[in-house]
C-alpha cells in the first residue's frame, strides 16, 4: 500500500468516527428529556453526521470532493481566507452524480436542509412531535448506509435502545401533523411547499418519512417477556385487523386538485353555477392560497392543487348562501 493510500484510509476512518460521534450525539439529544431544542440540534448534528459520511465515501473511491476552478488544465482548489479547502457541503454531496443515496433518502435530507435554513435565524416550537417521523427516517437511513458503505460492525443500532415514553400516544398527538399549531407561517409555508413537489410515491415512502403503525400488545402467559409496543405494516393482516385489542395510528396522504376538478366537485353537490370565475373570487376572498392557510400547495413550482379541506370551506360557503350559486 502506497503511503498515499494509507493517508486516504486515515482521513476516511476519522471522518467515519466523527460522523458516527455527530449521529450518536443527535439521537442522544432526541431521547433527553431535559432538552426542548431537540429537533434545532438533531438536524445541525445529523447534516455533519451525514456530511462526514459522504465525504468518507467520496474519499474511499478517490472521487474529489473540494471545490475547484480550472481556468487552464491544472485544478486551482478554493480556499478560505485562512487557507482551509472548501469541501462540498451536504447539498452539494447530493447532487453529485456519484452519489450513493437513493432519491428517498436524498428528499429526505434535502428537506431538513431546507428546514435548518428556515430555523437559523428564528426561534421554533413544537416542530418535534410534527417532524419526528422524518427525524426517524434520517437515522435509519444514515444507520443503512454506515453499513451498506463501510460494514455491518460500524452500525449505531448496537448502542441504541428504544425509547420510553411518559406519555401515551393519542390522536392529538397524531393531528399536530395537520393543525401545524404554533409553526411560525415560515415553517409551515416551507414544508407545504416541499411536500407538494414531491410525488404521491415519494412522500408516502418510509425513507422520506418513517411513518408506523402502532400495536399495544402484553403477553398471553405468565414469564413471557412483554413488548409494549410492536410495530407492523400497513398492509399486513395484523394491521386489517378491526377489534378492541388493537389501537392502529395510520397517517395518510392528502389528496390534491386541481381547480376545474375542485368546480366539478361542487357542481356535483348542486351548485351548478358555481364556475372558475366563481372559484377565484372564494379564493382570493379567503385568501386561499396563503401556505399558512393549509387549503393547497403549489406543485413542482408550477401548479396550485387544492386540499379537501378547501372543498369543505367552498361547499359550507354555499351552504350558507344558496341563492348565489343554485
Amino acid at each position: 500500500m502506497s503511503q498515499r493510500d494509507r493517508r486516504i484510509g486515515s482521513i476516511k476512518k476519522e471522518l467515519i468516527n466523527k460522523s458516527r460521534e455527530a449521529s450518536l450525539a443527535a439521537v442522544q439529544i432526541c431521547n433527553n428529556p431535559n432538552i426542548t431544542f431537540k429537533a434545532e440540534a438533531d438536524i445541525v448534528l445529523m447534516i455533519i453526521g451525514w456530511t462526514y459520511l459522504l465525504h468518507a465515501y467520496y474519499r474511499s473511491k478517490k472521487i474529489e470532493y473540494r471545490y475547484f476552478k480550472k481556468p487552464n488544465r491544472r485544478r486551482v482548489f478554493d480556499k478560505t481566507k485562512n487557507g482551509a479547502y472548501k469541501y462540498w457541503e451536504l447539498e452539494r454531496c447530493l447532487n453529485s452524480e456519484s452519489s450513493p443515496l437513493d432519491i428517498h433518502s436524498a428528499n429526505n435530507l434535502k428537506f431538513l436542509i431546507g428546514l435548518r435554513h428556515e430555523i437559523e435565524h428564528q426561534m421554533t416550537t413544537r416542530i418535534d412531535d410534527l417532524l419526528s417521523a422524518r427525524f426517524q427516517a434520517c437515522c435509519l437511513n444514515y444507520n443503512h448506509y454506515l453499513k451498506v458503505l463501510f460494514g455491518n460492525k460500524l452500525g449505531i443500532d448496537q448502542h441504541l435502545s428504544f425509547s420510553l415514553q411518559f406519555s401515551t400516544i393519542d390522536t392529538e398527538q397524531k393531528d399536530l401533523l395537520s393543525d401545524h399549531t404554533g409553526l411560525p407561517s415560515n415553517i409551515q409555508s416551507y414544508i407545504n411547499h416541499f411536500d407538494g413537489s414531491l410525488s404521491e410515491e415519494e412522500y408516502a415512502n418510509q425513507k422520506y418519512a418513517y411513518r408506523i403503525l402502532f400495536v399495544p400488545k402484553t403477553a398471553n402467559r405468565k414469564g413471557q417477556a412483554d413488548r409494549v409496543i410492536e410495530f407492523v405494516k400497513s398492509d399486513s393482516p395484523l394491521a386489517n385487523k378491526t377489534n378492541t385489542a388493537y389501537t392502529i395510528i395510520k397517517e395518510i396522504v392528502k389528496k390534491k386538485f386541481l381547480a376545474k376538478q375542485v368546480v366539478h366537485i361542487i357542481q356535483g353537490n348542486g351548485y351548478v353555477r358555481f364556475g372558475i370565475y366563481q372559484h377565484t373570487q372564494l379564493w382570493k376572498l379567503f385568501d386561499a392560497k396563503n401556505p399558512a392557510k393549509g387549503f393547497g400547495t403549489m406543485v413542482a413550482g408550477k401548479y396550485w392543487h387544492w386540499y379537501e379541506s378547501w372543498i369543505n370551506k367552498i361547499i359550507e360557503y354555499c351552504n350558507n348562501h344558496p341563492g348565489l350559486y343554485l
